[in-house]
């Protein structure tokens, strides 16, 4: 089941008594809790059936506490446990009451009149626990995974189709690659962009530049490019700015991009299939992309692109401190690493 079927079926009524949404992607763990916190009991129910817990700041007796209570003037009551990964869960299988976890036997046995929902965010629950098998029988687990890289595009392009609007193909790759695949950043920055825009435009890459921040000349795309041309000047250029506007352009940040564009570069070098398709596929990049990565490749040999990797190992360890004067700028960190690069 997929967050919109689960969504449906909420909307139409149909509850499981507990639900655990887990894994690794935040956002549609976000999206399931927030829908049953806003949605499920009226305003006037909610005073007295809806409590919110805490995982870091609460214990598995206060929600189990909660849970056995019957709702009052409703037919059901809610009880959300957010960052549930704080929790103190008990020991599966472990005979001491002291230890063992008191909400397995609930779970086992739990109120038709209660919906306990489990936000276990940043990670999966572990499958193998007595407490995750009650939820899978006598409930509903929902596993949040992380989106490929090579699927952002397209989950850009059906998010913008939702709200009304539509996204050119060079727009929404150029965001995946600036933003990464953290769904609940994309969102954000996607709902701050529509703010400036009219119901059902079309977003053009002028728009993500003007509205999350790219400058059209100097971007970590634009450095990508004269890299990959081996063009000093324009390195330098972009370089130069860098340093000079560190608030918007992060070593970090840059660090993150080149690595990842440089390991496409090695895919590129590893591929088998070397057509326009097959490489978009391997890269997990849109096809219009494909032959930027051919001229890297051409420019860096697998050797090469194995060193880079290494400098920007070794420059995010000087970043941190290690290996490094305390007085170094990163503007002179990010001088060193692009010459080191291109020559």
């Amino acid at each position: 089941m997929n967050s919109n079927e689960l969504i449906k079926d909420l909307k139409n009524r149909k509850f499981k008594p507990v639900y655990l949404l887990h894994g690794e992607e935040s956002f549609y763990i976000d999206q399931i809790s927030d829908y049953i916190e806003e949605n499920v009991l009226s305003t006037a129910e909610k005073s007295f059936n809806q409590t919110v817990f805490y995982g870091k700041d609460s214990d598995p007796l206060s929600i189990l506490n909660a849970a056995k209570r019957y709702p009052m003037m409703s037919d059901y009551q809610v009880v959300l446990v957010k960052e549930a990964q704080d929790l103190k869960w008990g020991k599966d299988g472990d005979e001491d009451k002291k230890t063992a976890d008191p909400l397995l036997n609930y779970i086992e046995n739990p109120m038709p009149s209660t919906i306990l929902v489990f936000c276990y965010r940043n990670g999966k629950f572990d499958k193998r626990k007595k407490t995750y098998k009650a939820i899978e029988k006598k409930g509903l687990v929902f596993e949040s995974a992380s989106i490929h890289e090579s699927k952002v595009p397209g989950w850009i392009e059906e998010f913008v189709r939702e709200k009304g609007y539509a996204i050119q193909v060079q727009a929404s790759a150029l965001m995946a690659e600036y933003l990464g695949n953290d769904l609940s950043k994309l969102a954000n920055e996607i709902e701050k962009l529509m703010l400036n825009l009219k119901v059902g435009k079309e977003i053009s890459t002028t728009d993500i530049q003007d509205n999350i921040g790219i400058s059209k000349k100097y971007n970590v795309f634009e450095l990508q490019r004269a890299i990959a041309k081996k063009d000093a000047f324009k390195v330098n250029q972009i370089i130069n700015y860098f340093a000079d506007n560190p608030k918007n352009n992060p070593i970090q940040l840059l660090l993150g991009a080149l690595g990842a564009y440089f390991t496409k570069v090695l895919r590129y070098h590893y591929a088998v299939d070397k057509s326009p398709q097959g490489l978009a596929s391997a890269l997990g990049i849109a096809p219009f992309l494909v032959r930027e990565y051919e001229q890297s490749a051409r420019a860096y040999n697998k050797e090469k692109v194995f060193r880079i990797i290494s400098y920007l190992r070794e420059c995010d360890l000087k970043v941190k401190g290690v290996d490094v004067s305390a007085n170094t700028e990163q503007g002179e960190l990010m001088k060193e690493l692009m010459f080191k690069i291109i020559h």
